[in-house]
């Protein structure tokens, strides 16, 4: 197996899963539907090719929390919004939510390395423009992660739990990085990053998410679940010396 490491980083990003008419929200994380939406557009996949999207889905994909966003929340004004029988258009509010200031490290594992590699040339040189859940919310750094401590590339030979154990913390706040840093290495009370991670649908501590992509095809777009399993890391000291910030 190998993983290819993505940082996701932007002033503002938003990761819908129940968006319909007046309120977008977003979750707390990047979804599999967004990721892989991504991915889509770096390689220039077009919506309505489903078997791509399909074979995109099947990469096993962990989220490593970096920095917890802040959720926020704006309004829209929609105009010429008509009603179910297409008459009487009105102007309407929308609210649509987004985090500020997120920072998270995003792996996508496979045993097709060459597709792996693919993806990274794609990112590095993409399609479509790139986006993380709107337009206007573009990356703030480059999306393919420095290679962990003693590679030099984003795609890792090491597994896809390992790689987000050990990957140097993609921080780079100063204030935020020197706080980690004051933390003892042996701490009673560690900094943790959360984790979320596809797991066995069979599994006992598992949630499930809707947002394993079928179909992107406008106005079909379809989804299935998928099972994630949560849980946390300890930033260690070589996660934070070893980072390139």
């Amino acid at each position: 197996m190998a993983t290819l490491l993505m940082c996701f980083d932007a002033p503002m990003q938003s990761w819908g899963t129940r968006s319909q008419f007046a309120s977008r929200d977003t979750a707390t994380e990047p979804t599999k539907s967004g990721v892989v939406g991504l991915l889509a557009a770096a390689l220039g996949i077009p919506r309505d090719a489903d078997d791509e999207i399909k074979n995109l889905a099947q990469l096993r994909m962990g989220v490593r929390v970096d920095r917890e966003g802040v959720l926020e929340a704006d309004f829209h004004t929609v105009q010429n919004v008509p009603n179910t029988e297409g008459k009487n258009h009105r102007t309407a509010v929308t609210k649509r939510f987004y985090l500020a200031d997120a920072l998270f490290l995003v792996g996508m594992e496979s045993d097709n390395t060459q597709l792996l590699h693919q993806l990274h040339t794609a990112l590095t040189a993409p399609r479509w423009p790139l986006y993380f859940g709107r337009k206007a919310f573009v990356p703030a750094r480059p999306i393919p992660s420095p290679g962990l401590a003693g590679e030099h590339h984003p795609v890792t030979r090491q597994s896809l739990g390992n790689a987000l154990r050990t990957h140097p913390w993609l921080e780079n706040q100063p204030r935020i990085h020197a706080a980690g840093r004051r933390t003892p290495p042996h701490a009673s009370s560690p900094i943790w990053l959360r984790t979320i991670v596809d797991a066995d649908p069979l599994a006992l501590d598992i949630e499930l998410r809707h947002d394993h992509p079928l179909s992107f095809t406008q106005q079909e777009r379809s989804y299935a679940p998928r099972a994630v399993q949560i849980s946390h890391v300890p930033l260690t000291p070589e996660m934070i010396n070893d980072g390139t910030v």
